[in-house]
């Protein structure tokens, strides 16, 4: 479980494809300080398992799945990436409950700014339309958010100047797809609605 609070921005080193998935390396020296092989860290908001950590890198297998489901299909050498460790008990929980499965791919639309501060509009696909609502929690590539606007095919976001500098918004263009989880509480709720009928 994560929290949505991006601790470091990350570079993928390299990307290997092997029959079943592909190995990606990203380089990073915040989040390997004190994980261990086996842990659990978010990349751009897809819970992954690091193997091969190093003081300056970790290595994660990614399944044909989350190729096909999310955006580290896409991702190429050099590009930067949103880290963030798993939660322990004693963690201030400052975002919100994130679990790392990405329920599908927005896009990026358009980042407008006033001062210092960012509003971003993001896309969403209309099988997640329900999951979203006004000043409800939303992750975007693992970051944890607020939505401050949304109409049927899009909400908006308003980002402070230290999220805009320390995550991958900055670096993303129009039409760049996006991670996206919906509040897993919704989820929940929708479930339990479903099974009363």
């Amino acid at each position: 479980m994560f929290t949505g609070l991006v601790e470091e921005l990350g570079k993928v080193e390299s990307r290997e494809s092997y029959v079943g998935g592909e190995r990606i390396i990203v380089a990073a020296s915040v989040v390997t300080s004190d994980i261990a092989n086996g842990d659990s860290i978010a990349v751009n908001g897809v819970c992954l398992t690091a193997l091969d950590v190093s003081p300056t890198s970790f290595a994660a297998d990614v399944s044909p799945e989350t190729l096909d489901r999310t955006t580290l299909g896409q991702v190429a050498v050099g590009s930067p990436v949103n880290l963030e460790r798993a939660v322990t008990p004693a963690t201030r929980l400052g975002g919100h409950i994130v679990q790392g499965h990405v329920d599908g791919r927005g896009t990026f639309i358009s980042a407008a700014a006033t001062g210092d501060f960012w509003t971003v509009r993001i896309g969403f696909p209309p099988d997640l339309a329900q999951y979203f609502v006004h000043k409800g929690s939303v992750c975007v590539e693992g970051i944890s958010l607020t939505i401050a606007a949304l109409n049927e095919t899009s909400f908006d976001i308003a980002v402070i100047p230290k999220t805009w500098e320390m995550t991958n918004l900055s670096s993303l263009a129009p039409n760049d797809p996006v991670n996206l989880e919906a509040d897993v509480i919704a989820k929940y709720v929708e479930r339990m609605m479903q099974l009363r009928d």
